[in-house]
């Protein structure tokens, strides 16, 4: 969904009608493709058989990636504080390092960190904020190779954290609408519901946090969030 016009509302209604929209996108397309298989089957005309498919394998693997946006979303909507434990976060930064390895090294992507801190939280909801800020930098990346940089600063009661990538940079009037689901930058074309930075602030708000971005067009990107101080151990 391209980012124009008027902004959207954001209530469950809204969110279910975007759901609705894609849904019925995907399905219609799996429909119509499926009946020109079965009516060029029936004629013995199987020539453009390859394209149909391919819509349909193509299609039914965006219903896949929404149902597991969602199943995220619902999951991040769910935290319970009463769960968490203490964590090292440069340990789960660096657990994700190794899972993102491969996706890294393909793009020539070099990341940097600071020391980063003790907290109690859930652990793998936090390193999936990690994760998703990571790809981003790495999917939405400029013409140099990316390189992202994760700090970590002391701020009174709270921690702030920020990942800094070398990308393109993002224009004032998007930085905060593009946590809102399903919402992209015009133009992105990167596969996926649009879920994911909606799912990493809802992951830093049951923590106690915010979440935010700071950019400009052709200076990179700081996406930053903060952590409750006091869940430290």
């Amino acid at each position: 969904m391209d980012i124009g016009g008027g902004a959207p509302d954001t209530d469950a209604g809204q969110l279910l009608l975007h759901i609705s929209h894609d849904l019925r996108s995907s399905l219609r397309a799996i429909r119509v493709h499926a009946e020109w298989i079965a009516k060029e089957w029936r004629s013995g005309n199987a020539a453009n058989l390859s394209q149909h498919l391919g819509v349909i394998l193509e299609d039914t693997a965006k219903l896949e990636l929404l149902a597991d946006g969602l199943a995220g979303y619902s999951i991040a909507s769910r935290i319970d504080p009463a769960s968490f434990v203490p964590a090292p976060l440069e340990v789960l930064l660096r657990t994700v390092l190794t899972r993102l390895d491969g996706e890294l090294k393909e793009n020539g992507a070099t990341v940097t960190y600071d020391p980063l801190p003790r907290a109690r939280c859930d652990p793998d909801r936090i390193g999936q904020v990690f994760e998703n800020l990571l790809r981003n930098a790495v999917r939405h990346r400029d013409t140099e190779p990316p390189r992202i940089h994760i700090s970590s600063q002391r701020q009174g009661e709270l921690w702030l954290f920020a990942v800094r990538d070398n990308g393109p940079g993002i224009e004032a009037m998007y930085l905060e609408r593009i946590f809102r689901p399903f919402e992209r930058l015009r133009g992105q074309q990167c596969a996926g519901p649009g879920l994911g930075l909606s799912i990493c602030r809802q992951i830093v708000d049951r923590h106690g946090g915010t979440m935010w971005a700071e950019s400009e067009p052709g200076a990179g990107s700081t996406f930053c969030f903060t952590l409750p101080a006091q869940l430290e151990t």
